[in-house]
């Protein structure tokens, strides 16, 4: 007798592939960064919700290095613009040239016209500068006498701040940072996190050879946007839709707070909140994922009243007391 043909093969779902391929982004970054788990899940999740992150550490943390071992591992193009303040709004969009062979004007495409763009201390550019990148990240394109160019898919600014230094900066205005979906800390790293990172600058890492550090690329765009798809079919109970939205109104009562978070900010809170559920492996959000969440979705979208911050009072302790007394849902 023969044998019954065997069935074929499933073939791989592309949702769980995009998840083990994300999953293994956040590992193969700690190849060349050390100790910022937190920061690279923001990242990751910024990604797969098309939003924007402001990146706050002090020199030396490795923000950049960050970024192009993120571009590295996903395989998607990276560009980084030094914010000064002689900086032009033309110098990061693009601007026409004066084509003498040809007399006519051509476009030439400034840095923002790739992936993941690194803007590296944007509180030192101009406000007018400012706007012409954040326009940039709300509307996806540039617009230069008077036709729309559309950026690339993906596109993710990550924007650093120096929080120390504040001599010569040009503020964010709250309008601006409510655009950002995430601001991340980028922390010193601990004691035996700091000595991992020497041990592999002595054992021959350099920063700018990524490929020499064993970095290799293990997702690709198209898991981002089979990761996108399967975020948005998360479900998200209306008792946690209740919860996101209790704890957002409390910022607005808080006696400390002078400006709360916007309907803007909640929507981000339950993107963001969709987006970790998934990467946990569940198709549900949970308060829990709320929680976590809250603090890097919700921080900029906050300002605090002057007698608040004289007494030392920072937001994110504002959020932890108020994530403990807003009732959970069960």
């Amino acid at each position: 007798m023969t044998e019954a043909p065997s069935a074929p093969p499933h073939p791989p779902d592309p949702a769980e592939q995009a998840r083990t391929s994300l999953s293994a982004l956040r590992e193969e970054v700690g190849k060349a960064v050390v100790g910022q788990d937190s920061v690279v899940s923001g990242l990751v999740i910024a990604l797969l919700c098309r939003g924007h992150v402001l990146l706050e550490g002090v020199p030396g943390v490795a923000k950049t290095l960050l970024v192009r071992a993120i571009a590295a591992a996903l395989d998607v193009e990276t560009k980084r613009v030094q914010f000064t303040p002689d900086l032009m709004p033309g110098d990061i969009t693009g601007s026409l040239v004066y084509d003498a062979r040809t007399a006519e004007f051509s476009f030439s495409a400034g840095p923002v016209f790739t992936n993941l763009l690194l803007a590296d201390e944007i509180n030192r550019t101009p406000p007018k500068t400012q706007s012409a990148l954040l326009e940039a990240m709300e509307e996806r394109q540039v617009s230069v006498d008077g036709r729309p160019r559309a950026l690339p898919d993906p596109f993710v600014v990550a924007a650093t701040q120096n929080p120390i230094e504040y001599e010569g900066t040009y503020p964010l205005p709250e309008a601006q940072l409510d655009r950002f979906l995430l601001k991340l800390t980028v922390s010193l790293p601990g004691r035996d996190d700091e000595v991992s990172i020497l041990r592999r600058h002595a054992e021959g890492f350099d920063p700018r050879d990524l490929a020499a550090a064993g970095l290799r690329t293990v997702a690709s765009p198209s898991d981002l946007e089979a990761g996108r798809a399967a975020v948005r079919s998360v479900r998200v109970a209306p008792e946690v839709l209740g919860y996101i939205v209790d704890v957002c109104q409390a910022t607005r009562s808080s006696p400390s707070v002078q400006l709360g978070v916007s309907p803007r900010g909640a929507t981000a809170l339950m993107n963001t909140s969709r987006a970790w559920a998934w990467l946990s492996g569940r198709d549900y959000v949970t308060p829990d994922d709320v929680k976590a969440l809250a603090g890097p979705t919700l921080r900029h979208r906050m300002t605090l009243r002057p007698e608040a911050e004289m007494e030392g009072v920072g937001t994110d302790s504002v959020l932890e007391s108020i994530l403990a007394t807003v009732a959970v849902p069960r």
